[in-house]
């Protein structure tokens, strides 16, 4: 009995892991943002710097002035073709869009906490990503420049059965056949392909660009993004929903799909974004003002298509 109590005492005395802690030199990581993506849209799309905000399309009027050139052997026997080639009149000007956001951060914080992470730059990191997010959406999504709502009727196609197949990726490709560059679609998307391939015994491979590995299909690769939503979100609960699939061909010298941002910006940052530090108020708090000039612009109807009403919940059972 006596013998129990003693091993009893020593645990009670004995320095506890709680209070250890305490004086622990505590190994701590960056602050990790779960919601970040690595916004491969804007890694593989060109991008093009502006002067004054402003990019204007000028297009060719198709079919309407047709010229034509002689291709004879007796030239002196026939008459050269004349004419010119029609432009539009009233062409589409595109506006940068200002994305922005106001960072606020106390310099007694900043001073007291500046190891081992600089607390402002932090913060700043941190919304630069945050703005890089909602420029990836915008580019896709918004209202007035968004890719999906810029693509011509024409160049718009429904699945044959609701699945993403290869057959489907195949009629994109008929649409966008000048130099496709890659696919972009959700990663429920992209899963939903992969299975459609695997039923029909013909995998996709892969290939390594920008450093990540993506899958293809004929050699285009198929680039992800939580942007294209998935029945208005970017991450269903439900296993089924619909979402749309995008064919782009980019580049401005082959007349495809081409970001815009404002170069030359004053406190730039990076492409198209701004830091401006706003000063310190009577109670000692920083601001930064963060201001990302976007947009995007097709420059041919036949740079983009789209497959659109795409099911992403089909499943099967294999041998």
């Amino acid at each position: 009995m006596a013998k129990e109590t003693e091993k009893q005492a020593v645990g009670i005395n004995a320095l506890g892991a709680k209070a250890a802690y305490n004086l622990t030199n505590v190994t701590k990581t960056k602050p990790q943002y779960g919601a970040l993506t690595p916004k491969w849209l804007t890694k593989v799309l060109e991008f093009k710097g502006l002067e004054a905000g402003i990019f204007r399309v000028n297009k060719v009027v198709e079919g309407e002035t047709p010229l034509d050139v002689l291709c004879s052997q007796t030239k002196k026997s026939d008459i050269i073709p004349d004419g010119y080639v029609e432009y539009e009149t009233e062409p589409r000007e595109y506006v940068l869009n200002s994305i922005s956001t106001i960072i606020n951060v106390n310099t007694a914080v900043e001073d007291v906490y500046a190891a081992p992470y600089d607390q402002v730059q932090e913060q700043l990191g941190l919304a630069i990503e945050s703005l890089r997010e909602r420029q990836e959406s915008q580019l896709i999504n918004n209202d007035d420049y968004g890719l999906l709502k810029n693509i011509a009727d024409s160049q718009r196609i429904q699945t044959r059965t609701g699945a993403p197949t290869p057959d489907d990726f195949d009629e994109l490709i008929t649409k966008v056949w000048k130099e496709p560059s890659f696919f972009l679609a959700h990663p429920r998307a992209i899963a939903a392909f992969e299975r459609e391939c695997t039923k029909r015994g013909v995998p996709p491979v892969t290939t390594n660009i920008a450093g990540g590995t993506f899958l293809t299909w004929r050699g285009i690769p198929i680039i992800p993004t939580d942007k294209l939503l998935v029945d208005g979100l970017k991450n269903p609960k439900s296993q089924s929903g619909k979402t749309n699939i995008l064919l782009i061909r980019t580049g401005e010298a082959k007349r495809g799909v081409i970001g815009l941002y404002q170069a030359g910006l004053k406190n730039e940052h990076s492409r198209g974004l701004s830091v401006r530090f706003r000063g310190i108020d009577d109670k000692g708090v920083a601001s930064y003002l963060l201001s990302l000039y976007c947009s995007a612009a097709i420059l041919a109807d036949d740079a983009i298509a789209v497959l659109e009403d795409v099911e992403v919940g089909e499943y099967y059972d294999y041998d």
